[in-house]
């Protein structure tokens, strides 16, 4: 059997052994760039920039950039990277991940590549997993950034951030804040700005669903200047496992709110009956496809009381619409679907059996409930959706940093052609990992854990306690509270003060129970932060932090992150994990065989075992799990790699619309799809004018693209159930998904092409007066010229009725 460990062990020396020249080219800069003047940096930054424009390489250019920064840093922060730090910094700008031990200054080191890759000005980005995270090291890092002439950003859910220097207090406190600054955020350095500006800024800090997100609805927008993204440059994703691994079986999907469907189902199942066909409507029998004509439209209009339905704020009606005029037409009660306690349930056409629980997409389910006065079931509509795995691939560049990667490594070579290298610890690890412990009842390892707290809290000594999940968090708190022994709990219900309390767990005689994933990136100082030397060298002497795990996580990438919490920077501290044959990973994989060998030797609930073979089985139940999670992930990977093949081409032909339409060249590209109605669309832009055509163009043609898409996306989504079952007929599901998906997405851009060209012929504009609406505004409240135009053009006031 090959010995793993070994081969990557060799492979990550020579790796290392190799960056020695390098890392000694950097150190032999430090006196030089000692010598310079605070006013240097900035020029120093420009100077690397005028480099690159002219072709010089951003390899070429490491060795002096970051011993720059690491001055900078010993300037501002009064903090020098180390050299494993150095290694840190050159193996994530190379794009690989850096595996840095909990303590080893991961936040520190990522400025080094950042700002490297910064000078591009392309833009660098910090991903972190929270928004407290993106927030607290733009304020602490933003100032090496600054005093070397850089911008730095924080992108949040709610708000976004510049770094501004100009709010800077009394210099005595700024001290002190650099102390705090690793867990303490400073609001005052926060100048709010746009998710745009955020983006323009030099280097970014955010989180990876604020990207996700922004991608998507960029690719909704309605003029290219209301994207707020740049080209995806060069991130760096902390907690690299947690993001690209633990969050990547669930895709990113923005839904189309759902408030007032069913009562739009239901208007336009009353309206559907008053049309006439051949008058109102066309039916395509071989194409089973229903047509709106144009007296149809106009009635539908005046039935509904609304101007044009085909403009920007009418087009929301369509999709009710259509999908109503399909369920009167040409979907038949006791043929299609039969109704049945209530429910509407699909006969399959093939068979003619009832398909009880499958739903037809895209609201026309929906709209058939309607049509049969059934209960409407609420609608998700997919507006659209991209997984991590494919957002972070479409970087440039891509590294990642975590205390633990390597028990991933073939999952981020396989997935994202990403090395996995181990950055040696500044200090040499003296932490002990004692053996598990092992009860019959979760009551007695509980009862046991609680007579160890009591034992090292009386002692002084620290203890952090690591729980799965808040349940048993807060259970822990309760039996800590019945013994009145001092303690803080951290869960996810307390999130925001998780730094300030994790930073504190240090302290002598300090007892923190927290969830194992609670308080990442934040370090646990030996005597409290900040703390006095007598303090620490206390917390020292009783032998350092002591880790307790009260149950085994289900990815040992989560185990030791929490052994992690101690033996920072070669301090002294202990692990230990007390486990119960009740606790769920050792019920589910093998508790019954444990428990009788337990009972055959007698042994009482309150003592505990240490034994190899069941510690072996715990890690073999891990395995097994981590095995089962990694094809699930590779599932979603496999399927959404053929939609996003689907996706960059809707969202390039949607952008090559939207930069059209801002550069007055949409009506050429529209005309050469024009082949019979060349005549009646030159006749439309007589008819409306040239100003309007303009609007008509960009509005139908975006809105039909994304309508299309949407429904696509929910017909693939079907598709996708439906492949499931044919692999009972020795069929592969993703070659039959990838076929018919294929043709499936041809159709679409040939159906995009004509519905752009249908929409706009039969657009129809509404003028209102601008004296009218102006003499209404009036009779109402003082409007303020920055905001939207009450008229509710979507254009602000000062460009529209207040003109």
């Amino acid at each position: 059997m090959f010995n793993l460990t070994k081969i990557f062990g060799d492979a990550n020396e020579k790796y290392i052994k190799k960056l020695n020249p390098l890392l000694d080219k950097i150190d032999r800069l430090e006196a030089e760039f000692s010598q310079l003047k605070d006013e240097d940096f900035p020029l120093k930054t420009q100077a690397f920039q005028e480099r690159i424009k002219e072709k010089e390489s951003l390899d070429d250019l490491l060795p002096e950039a970051f011993a720059l920064l690491r001055e900078a840093s010993k300037r501002v922060l009064n903090q020098r990277h180390y050299r494993v730090q150095l290694i840190g910094g050159i193996v994530l700008h190379q794009g690989k991940i850096a595996e840095m031990k909990t303590g080893e200054g991961k936040t520190l080191t990522a400025t080094l590549p950042l700002y490297l890759n910064a000078l591009s000005g392309k833009g660098a980005h910090l991903v972190t997993v929270n928004d407290y995270l993106a927030r607290r090291d733009m304020v602490w890092m933003g100032q090496i950034f600054h005093f070397l002439g850089l911008s730095t950003s924080c992108l949040n859910h709610e708000q976004s951030f510049l770094y501004d220097p100009q709010f800077k207090k009394e210099e005595e406190e700024d001290k002190i804040r650099d102390a705090l600054g690793g867990f303490k955020i400073v609001e005052d350095y926060l100048k709010p700005c746009t998710r745009k500006e955020a983006y323009l800024a030099d280097i970014t800090y955010t989180t990876n669903n604020e990207l996700g997100f922004d991608y998507l609805k960029d690719n909704m927008v309605f003029s290219f200047k209301d994207k707020v993204q740049r080209d995806l440059n060069y991130v760096i994703v902390d907690e690299v496992d947690s993001v690209l691994i633990d969050e990547s079986r669930t895709p990113l999907i923005i839904s189309a709110p759902d408030t007032e469907s069913s009562k739009w189902y239901l208007e336009f199942a009353r309206i559907i009956p008053r049309l006439k066909k051949e008058i109102d409507y066309e039916i395509d029998e071989k194409l089973r496809v229903a047509t709106l004509t144009e007296a149809g439209i106009n009635k539908v209009e005046e039935i509904l009381g609304k101007g044009d339905i085909y403009n920007e704020r009418g087009i929301k009606y369509l999709h009710f619409l259509e999908q109503a005029l399909k369920a009167n037409t040409l979907f038949f009660r006791d043929k299609d679907y039969v109704v049945k306690d209530g429910e509407i349930v699909i006969v399959d056409p093939s068979t003619g059996r009832l398909m009880p629980g499958r739903r037809w997409s895209a609201g026309l389910h929906q709209a058939i409930e309607a049509k049969e006065r059934v209960l409407v079931k609420p609608e998700s509509l997919t507006l659209a959706s991209i997984t991590f795995q494919n957002y972070f691939r479409m970087y440039a560049k891509l590294a990642g940093m975590t205390g633990t990667a390597i028990t991933s490594a073939e999952e981020f070579d396989k997935v994202y052609k990403l090395d996995v290298i181990i950055v040696p610890t500044n200090k040499k690890m003296i932490r002990k990992d004692l053996k598990d412990k092992i009860f019959k009842t979760e009551k007695a390892k509980f009862e046991a854990v609680i007579v160890k707290i009591k034992e090292k809290h009386e002692q002084g000594q620290p203890i952090l306690v690591g729980t799965t999940s808040i349940e048993k968090n807060e259970y822990l708190g309760k039996l800590l509270e019945r013994e009145g022994i001092p303690h803080s709990i951290l869960n996810a219900k307390n999130h925001e003060k998780e730094g300030e309390i994790i930073a504190q767990a240090g302290k002598k005689g300090g007892v923190t129970v927290a969830t194992n994933m609670a308080g990442r990136g934040v370090d646990i100082i030996l005597g409290g932060n900040p703390g006095s030397k007598e303090e620490k060298q206390a917390v020292l002497d009783l032998g350092g932090l002591y880790v307790i795990g009260t149950e085994r996580h289900e990815a040992r990438r989560i185990d030791n992150q929490l052994r992690g919490r101690a033996g920072r920077q070669g301090d002294p501290g202990t692990s230990e994990f007390y486990l119960s044959l009740q606790d769920d990973l050792v019920r589910i994989f093998g508790g019954d065989r444990i428990m009788t060998i337990m009972e055959r030797f007698n042994i009482p609930d309150d003592m505990p075992i240490e034994n190899n073979l069941i510690s072996k089985s715990v890690e073999s139940a891990q395995s097994k799990i981590e095995g089962m999670h990694f094809d699930s992930r590779k599932y979603t990977l496999e399927y959404d790699d053929v939609l996003n093949i689907q996706r960059t081409r809707i969202y390039k032909e949607r952008d090559a619309i939207l930069k059209k339409a801002d550069d007055n060249t949409l009506r050429a590209f529209l005309l050469e799809k024009v082949q019979e109605n060349k005549e009646a669309y030159l006749n439309k832009i007589k008819e409306v004018g040239e100003d309007n055509m303009k609007q008509i163009e960009r509005i139908a043609s975006l809105r039909i693209i994304d309508t299309m898409w949407q429904e696509h996306l929910e017909n693939m989504e079907s598709l996708r159930e439906s492949v499931r079952i044919r692999a009972y007929g020795q069929r592969d599901p993703l070659i039959e998904y990838k076929k018919e998906g294929r043709i499936m997405f041809e159709d679409l851009m040939k159906d995009i092409d004509f519905k752009i060209i249908d929409s706009i012929l039969k657009a129809q504009i509404t003028i209102q007066p601008k004296e009218v609406i102006k003499q209404v505004l009036s009779l109402k409240k003082k409007v303020g010229r920055n905001e939207p135009c009450p008229c509710g053009s979507g254009k602000k006031y000062k460009n529209c009725c207040g003109g």
